[in-house]
C-alpha cells in the first residue's frame, strides 16, 4: 500500500472540498488513487444523502435570473436543513451554479435539469459531494421557467421568498418599479390566481361546497343557500385573486387599477411565488 502524505491528503481537500480525515480515510482506501478516493468521497455523500432522506429540508435560498431585455427568467429554490448551511459560500456557490446551468439550458423538469453537466458531473452529483461535505439534507424544491413581455423579480425575508411577475401591455414603458410593487403585494398576500379567470374549477367548486356548508351550520333556509354562497364565492375572489386584491401601497385601488394608473392596459399575465419552509 502506497504512503499517504499530507500533501495528498490537502490535494484531495483542496479538489473536493472534503474534511481532512475523510480524504485521508479515503485515499488509504483507495490505495492512494485519486480517482477512486474522489469516488469514494462521492459515495459517501450518496450514503449522507440517503441516511438523511427523512430529515426535513425547510431552510435555504431562492436563486432569481431575469435576461437583460426581461423576456426571460428563471427561479430555483434550493432547500437545506439549516440556516447555517444555507449563509455558507458552498451553499451559495451551488445554488448559483443550478441557477445559471437552469438559465443558459432550460431543460424541461427539474430532473432534467439535475442531469445537466457542471464541470465533468451531473448537478446530482454536485449536490451529493456537498452532502457528503456538510452532513446536511439537499434538495431543488422549485423550479421555474417563466418567458414574458416584462418580467420583474422580487425577493424577500432573505432571499427565502421569491416573486416573479409577468406583465402584459407594458407599452414599451419601464415597468420595473410597478412589477416590483405587485411582487411585494404577491409575497404579502399570497393570491391564489391572476383573477377568477384563472382560478381552477376544482378550486372553485371546492370554496363552495365550504360555503354552502357554512350557511347550512349557521341554520339559514335552504332556498337561500344558493344566493349567499355566490355572495361569499364573489368575495373569496376578491380577497383572494391578485387583481382584485386592495393595493397593499395604496388600499383606495386595487391592484388591477394601480397597474392601469401606471400605463393603460398594463396588467398581470402570470406569477409564481415560492417560498422556502
Amino acid at each position: 500500500m502506497s504512503a499517504i502524505t499530507a500533501q495528498d491528503v490537502n490535494k484531495l481537500r483542496t479538489m473536493t472540498g472534503a474534511g481532512m480525515m475523510d480524504c485521508k480515510k479515503a485515499l488509504t482506501e483507495a490505495d492512494g488513487d485519486f480517482e477512486k478516493a474522489i469516488e469514494i468521497l462521492r459515495k459517501k455523500g450518496q450514503k449522507v444523502s440517503a441516511s438523511r432522506s427523512d430529515k426535513e429540508a425547510k431552510e435555504g435560498s431562492v436563486f432569481i435570473k431575469v435576461s437583460d431585455d426581461k423576456k426571460e427568467a428563471v427561479l430555483i429554490a434550493l432547500n437545506c436543513e439549516t440556516d447555517f448551511v444555507a449563509k455558507t459560500e458552498d451553499f451559495r456557490k451551488l445554488g448559483q451554479t443550478i441557477l445559471d446551468i437552469a438559465f443558459s439550458k432550460k431543460p424541461a423538469t427539474t430532473e432534467a435539469l439535475l442531469a445537466e453537466n457542471a464541470g465533468g458531473l451531473s448537478l446530482n452529483d454536485k449536490i451529493t459531494e456537498l452532502v457528503g461535505k456538510i452532513g446536511e439534507r439537499l434538495q431543488v424544491s422549485s423550479y421555474v421557467i417563466m418567458k414574458g413581455e416584462a418580467i420583474i423579480p422580487y425577493v424577500h425575508a432573505g432571499s427565502k421568498l421569491g416573486v416573479l411577475v409577468s406583465l402584459k401591455g407594458v407599452n414599451s414603458k419601464d415597468v420595473t418599479e410597478a412589477g416590483k410593487d405587485v411582487g411585494m403585494q404577491i409575497a404579502a398576500m399570497n393570491p391564489v390566481a391572476v383573477d377568477e379567470k384563472s382560478i381552477s374549477p376544482d378550486i372553485i367548486a371546492k370554496e363552495l361546497e365550504i360555503a354552502k356548508a357554512q350557511i347550512l351550520a349557521e341554520g339559514k333556509p335552504e332556498n337561500m343557500v344558493e344566493k349567499i354562497a355566490a355572495g361569499k364565492l364573489n368575495k373569496f375572489f376578491k380577497e383572494s385573486t391578485l387583481l382584485p386584491q386592495a393595493f397593499v401601497k395604496d388600499s383606495s385601488k386595487t391592484v388591477a387599477q394601480y397597474l392601469d394608473s401606471v400605463t393603460k392596459g398594463l396588467t398581470v399575465a402570470e406569477f409564481k411565488r415560492v417560498a422556502i419552509g
